[in-house]
């Protein structure tokens, strides 16, 4: 089990995830952003909004994932 946070999945806020797998870990994260989403928070709207700008640039979100995933897997296990 490893732990990341909103933040360094990037969002805005320190909310923790626990995942097995990076897969799991960015399924939690998309449902935080629905939730924030649906709530109209202003900073998570903000953090989306940069990333569908980000997302347009050709191959910009496969190495988004591909930076978060190698920093999943170089995080140490939870004790």
């Amino acid at each position: 089990m490893k732990t990341m946070t909103c933040k360094q999945l990037g969002g805005p806020c320190d909310v923790e995830f626990k995942a097995e797998t990076f897969e799991q870990m960015a399924e939690l994260s998309k449902q935080h952003g629905m939730e924030m989403f649906q709530k109209g928070d202003e900073a998570h709207l903000n953090a989306m909004k940069a990333m569908r700008e980000y997302a347009q640039k050709p191959g910009a979100m496969e190495e988004w994932y591909e930076a978060r995933r190698k920093e999943f897997e170089a995080l140490p296990e939870d004790q």
